[in-house]
């Protein structure tokens, strides 16, 4: 078989085949590979796979759980705290108890250096690697981060060069994020260091699944292994950015270029906005408190899930997440020793979940149980989905109203194995007249990964002397260093002719503290309003980095897939597949949507939307 996709979630680890067949099987936490294994031989038996291409959760969990690298940091001297000083802002403005967290990096193990470069790259003293200290025996990895190496990468190439010469596993910013600010990309780069001696031992161990391997990055592209073996910090949204652009090319498919992707698993929700069809970037985003300065989508993601825990707090208010019972014990009504109550229970409770179907992986679920659990806790079954619910409403808010952009005019693309229970409560919170459930819905971050293009993202900072005249130039060539980088993989002419390079800018107004993503120059302003609510016309604008994203297109296509067939249906009414449950309230009605087998949802006296 040519390609297969796999996801492996904090619950379950999905993989889905061209064909369309799905295996749903209980994530393995101790060793994530051997789900994916087990995945793909239930589908595939002793059938040789050519090509697996996979998203994991292994980089965010280990940097969530803070089972990392011990790791060094190498910077000018003089700077070796700038990763603990940080920024002044606060993660939660008016919580006087809350804490940033701890830098991966202990005081004794940040080094510094002698050398420095000017605010333009240029040298003002030369790097003396003689005044690196020794490294402590006990560092099992280094990152390398010198002011203004995004413009120049001299200092720290040399240093590099040296402390790989000396044997120590090390990472440089300027390979991994050659961009502008050195808080951000300093910790970037220990993040790097931090994760890649498992990510590596992982990635290793899963090539022997199939032929090659190809893994999905938080930009919502496939990488070679090999590069994400070194470049783990990459892989932060692995997961999730694949279920966002399916969820895109869905909703686009059903007439709705703009939308929200709501991916509901066991362990956590993840949302994005798509606007025309494409899923909103990010230049940074922040993973367990730590600021992340890479490609991505931009994906907020709560610690709410099928899985979550529902609890009584100390002050006496009903709590329900971030803990997760996982995928073991698991929810209580799973029958394998879970006692706390979490969602996935109270939607069983409720009957939006039936007992009488068998889970894949899990077998028929016991409604008793959960009934036990949410009285022992003293909880109420409604309660525990309206507190969960105001929790996804949130993030859809923060995606959407934050961003500038009326959810009213939106459609919401729910997915996930609990995506599907809550999308209807959560459209009529914020006024959305539209829900698309998508084929496979349970597993559809396994279809995008599958269907996932071959991406590359190559960045450059623009320095403030250089004239905004260059910038094209220097756009086209970035552009070719893109494709060049993507088309040395091809197998034929044919494949190399179908790269599609794409390339935009970060802007900001002169004395503006942080920059947008556009396209171009005049676009920057209505961008400005659109975000902000204002734009002054007349202010300089700052080029501050360059952009160029190439893709080369996946040999699966979502249209490929089978449409699966599905019947009309008005609420209230529960609607059990293999890979998910899909619950529809009284007053809404679904229809299939005939080119992809979606269900469209809409409150029944309205009319039909979309195509």
């Amino acid at each position: 078989m040519r390609r297969i996709g796999s996801d492996t979630g904090g619950t379950f680890t999905d993989v889905v085949t061209a064909s369309g067949q799905i295996a749903k099987v209980p994530s393995t936490p101790d060793d994530p590979g051997q789900a994916v294994r087990d995945g793909v031989a239930q589908l595939l038996g002793g059938e040789q796979l050519r090509e697996l291409a996979h998203g994991t959760t292994v980089a965010t969990n280990s940097l969530l759980e803070r089972r990392g690298a011990r790791v060094a940091l190498v910077t000018n001297e003089g700077f070796e705290d700038i990763i603990e000083i940080a920024r002044q802002d606060r993660p939660s403005l008016y919580d006087q108890s809350v804490d940033r967290p701890d830098p991966l990096v202990p005081r004794a193990w940040r080094y510094g250096i002698r050398g420095r470069l000017a605010a333009d790259g240029s040298e003002l003293e030369p790097i003396d690697l003689s005044s690196l200290h020794e490294i402590d025996p006990g560092v099992e990895a280094v990152a390398v981060c010198l002011l203004h190496s995004d413009l120049n990468p001299a200092h720290e190439r040399a240093v590099l060069d040296e402390l790989r010469a000396q044997g120590h596993d090390a990472t440089a910013s300027f390979e991994l994020s050659p961009e502008v600010r050195e808080l951000e990309r300093a910790v970037t780069t220990t993040v790097n260091a931090y994760l890649r001696p498992r990510c590596r031992d992982y990635l290793r161990g899963l090539r022997t699944a199939a032929g090659g391997l190809l893994v999905m990055t938080s930009a919502g592209g496939l990488a070679e292994a090999g590069m994400a073996a070194e470049q783990p910090a990459r892989l932060l949204l692995s997961g999730p950015a694949g279920g966002v652009a399916a969820g895109a090319v869905i909703a686009a498919q059903c007439g709705f270029d703009d939308a929200i992707t709501f991916d509901m698993g066991g362990t956590s929700t993840d949302v994005c906005l798509v606007l025309g069809g494409h899923p909103a970037p990010a230049t940074q985003r922040e993973t367990a408190g730590y600021p992340i300065r890479l490609p991505a989508l931009d994906v907020v993601t709560i610690g709410a899930g099928g899985g979550s825990l529902a609890r009584i707090d100390p002050g006496g208010a009903l709590v329900v997440g971030p803990e997760s019972a996982g995928a073991l014990p698991g929810p209580a009504c799973y029958g394998l020793g879970g006692t706390e109550p979490t969602v996935t229970d109270a939607n069983v409770a409720l009957g939006r979940i039936a007992g009488d179907v068998a889970l894949p992986g899990l077998g028929f679920l016991d409604p008793s149980l959960a009934h036990e659990a949410l009285d022992r806790a003293g909880l109420e079954a409604s309660g525990v989905i309206a507190v969960v619910n105001a929790h996804m409403e949130q993030a859809l808010r923060q995606v959407s109203v934050q961003r500038g952009v009326d959810p009213r005019g939106l459609a919401l693309v729910a997915f996930g194995g609990a995506g599907p229970l809550h999308a209807c409560a959560l459209a009529d919170a914020l006024g959305i007249a539209t829900v698309i459930i998508p084929p496979r819905a349970g597993v559809l971050s396994a279809v995008g990964i599958l269907c996932a293009s071959r991406q590359v993202d190559v960045v450059e900072s623009w320095p403030p002397s250089r004239p905004d005249a260059e910038a094209p130039a220097a756009l086209a060539e970035l552009a070719r260093r893109a494709e060049s980088s993507l088309a040395e993989e091809c197998e034929d002419v044919g494949e190399v002719a179908s790269i599609v390079t794409q390339t935009s800018l970060d802007c900001r107004y002169a004395g503006q503290s942080h920059e947008l993503e556009v396209h171009d120059l005049e676009s920057f302003h209505a961008e400005h309003e659109r975000r902000n609510g204002y734009a002054r016309p007349d202010a300089a604008v700052e080029i501050v980095a360059l952009r160029a994203t190439s893709r080369r297109p996946s040999p699966v296509q979502i249209t490929d897939l089978p449409a699966i067939q599905r019947a009309p249906a008005t609420g209230p009414a529960v609607i059990a597949e293999p890979d998910c449950t899909i619950w529809i309230p009284e007053g809404w009605a679904a229809r299939p949507h005939s080119g992809t087998g979606a269900l469209v949802l809409a409150h029944a006296h309205a009319g039909p939307r979309g195509r």
